[in-house]
């Protein structure tokens, strides 16, 4: 009867806790220390307390007798310690551990007896164990190829990415259309497995920058919203995104397209939103973006590594893509260290002399890696005295037009004026919640929830990068061109949604009024200088009062400056 009631206490602790748990119940049933070795002696699934020394010695002897002997079952007693090894029996071809009990006492003959019963328990438990240890370790194998499979594609290397998917027996489709699926972190696997199952000839990728994310490559041609988009899994803690259909590489653009739907499904009871078609800048400009893009990258791509840790011209270009993209998260993208993301990027500002602070330095960066991309129409024919700036791309007809299209969204009868003026004075000052609440009078609070009131309207992401706050900086610098209007001197005038008035106030050089010493950094096509700017707040019931603005509306009109 005690045979048998140890039996089933026994498949009671293997089924409950697997290995770990039936050794803990064989230790207190034998009064042993009991573990799992491998061949060599070495421990495999420790014991409660650690083996000292000698008792590590004696389990390791014990081991080689029963290999070179060959035997079943070996038993060896050294100072009063006994030690029993018993094999696990398993398929041909598998490694399975041995068991093994160390009793600091002299043992009974009945002590043996459950051990041995034991070992087909554990014989399964392990491999059971062992299987699904080898499934994830080749599921990780996969998920990491696939998402070098995604990174060769983000940067346009669509032949070595196509090599390595064939490495898996997946083909990559021509024409793609790209999901981004938002939820919480700890049901992304479970997420991941259903769709799995559900979406057919699908790339399922985690995304490497944002844990609640996960990409979907689904083959151009089905339904944008197919049937797995309709689980109740996904429609009751996911949101997702839609992009347009792309060519395979143009798989970053994609990927943009469908964040910018994500943001818009956040604020739909359907959680699902499209991308809503909007031409590209770089693409409505024409080959002439290319030939000024060039003349603005041209110290980054002559760049040479000085030393071999030093990065290259290539290096820094994918650096600031991803910057420009991920901001901070971009040393997550790129696996590198924080230091070396501020390493680089100093680097950027030096070659380019750019003040990557600046929105308008940003977004004149974001054009023109974005002018210069795989795909991207060739560069005209033009001197490279005669390269247009940007401020001549952006007073195009085209451009005027496509600017006009990117805020109209904003204009409509029923959106309060606030939405637009709020959205504006962020772009003034360098998208920058904190100064935006100062100048408007309001907690950043309110500053965010009209910013994601203007998300929901342009169906763009402005407050997570990958955000639109670059396009839309170019937007509103080729209207005011656009207006015949010289580059703002000081900051617009809004109405203050409060009820005051932010009117503009006088514009100083920095040489000039506040005593400064001028900063010897000069506009390319003739542009002027930094400039500081004063905005004067007026609110009913308060007492004017003004205040310090810097890096506001940039004068910014050349493709770098010198």
């Amino acid at each position: 009867m005690r045979r048998a009631e140890d039996v089933l206490n026994m498949q009671h602790a293997a089924r409950k806790g697997g290995v770990s748990l039936l050794l803990r119940w064989l230790g207190t049933r034998t009064g042993a220390d009991v573990l799992l070795v491998d061949s060599s002696g070495a421990v495999a699934s420790p014991p409660r307390t650690p083996l000292g020394d000698t008792d590590g010695d004696l389990v390791r002897r014990a081991v080689r007798e029963l290999t070179v002997r060959g035997l079943r079952s070996m038993a060896v007693d050294q100072d009063g310690t006994n030690c029993i090894i018993l094999p696990l029996d398993g398929p041909r071809g598998v490694c399975m551990p041995l068991l093994a009990a160390v009793f600091s006492q002299p043992t009974t003959p009945d002590v043996p007896l459950p051990l041995a019963d034991a070992t087909s328990a554990l014989s399964l438990s392990w491999m059971t164990e062992h299987t699904w240890q080898q499934q994830r370790r080749v599921q990780r194998a996969e998920a990491r190829v696939r998402e070098a499979v995604l990174r060769l594609l983000m940067n346009g290397q669509v032949t070595v990415a196509r090599q390595i998917a064939g490495a898996l027996h997946r083909e990559l489709p021509a024409t793609v259309r790209v999901y981004v699926i938002e939820g919480p972190p700890g049901v992304r696997s479970l997420v991941a497995d259903e769709l799995a199952e559900t979406a057919e000839h699908a790339w399922i990728i985690p995304c490497p920058v944002y844990a609640d994310h996960m990409f979907l490559l689904v083959p151009a041609g089905s339904d944008a919203s197919p049937d797995w988009t309709r689980s109740p899994s996904l429609t009751a803690r996911c949101w997702i995104g839609v992009s347009d259909e792309v060519p395979l590489r143009d798989t970053a653009t994609g990927y943009a397209q469908a964040f910018h739907a994500l943001a818009a499904a956040r604020h739909r009871t359907e959680r699902q939103a499209s991308f809503a078609g909007n031409p590209d800048l770089a693409l409505t400009i024409g080959p002439d973006a290319a030939t000024w893009a060039e003349g603005f990258l041209a110290p980054i791509h002559a760049h040479r590594a000085r030393r071999h840790q030093d990065p290259d011209s290539k290096e820094l270009l994918a650096t600031a893509a991803s910057w420009l993209n991920f901001s901070s998260r971009a040393t997550a993208h790129l696996k590198i260290h924080r230091n070396t993301l501020s390493a680089r990027l100093t680097c950027i500002q030096r070659l380019l002399d750019l003040d990557l602070d600046r929105l308008a330095d940003q977004a004149a960066l974001a054009l023109a890696l974005r002018a210069l991309a795989p795909g991207r129409p060739a560069r005209s024919q033009h001197d490279a005295a005669a390269a247009p700036s940007l401020d001549e791309l952006l007073r195009l007809p085209q451009v005027a037009v496509w600017a006009e299209h990117q805020f109209r969204p904003l204009h409509a009868p029923e959106i309060p004026a606030s939405v637009p003026g709020t959205l504006t004075t962020w772009l003034c000052l360098d998208a920058r919640i904190a100064p935006t609440a100062a100048a408007l009078s309001l907690s950043a609070s309110a500053v965010r929830k009209r910013l994601a009131r203007s998300e929901s309207l342009l169906q763009r992401s402005l407050l997570r990068p990958p955000s639109a706050v670059h396009d839309l900086w170019l937007a509103q610098r080729a209207l005011d061109l656009g207006a015949r209007e010289p580059a703002p001197a000081s900051v617009p005038t809004w109405r203050n949604p409060g009820g005051g008035v932010i009117v503009q106030g006088q514009a100083a050089r920095a040489d000039g009024a506040h005593g400064r010493q001028p900063r010897r950094r000069a506009y390319r096509a003739g542009g002027t200088g930094r400039t500081l700017r004063t905005a004067r707040v007026r609110d009913p019931g308060r007492p004017c009062h003004t205040r310090g603005v810097s890096r506001g509306c940039s004068p910014w009109r050349g493709p770098g400056r010198t």
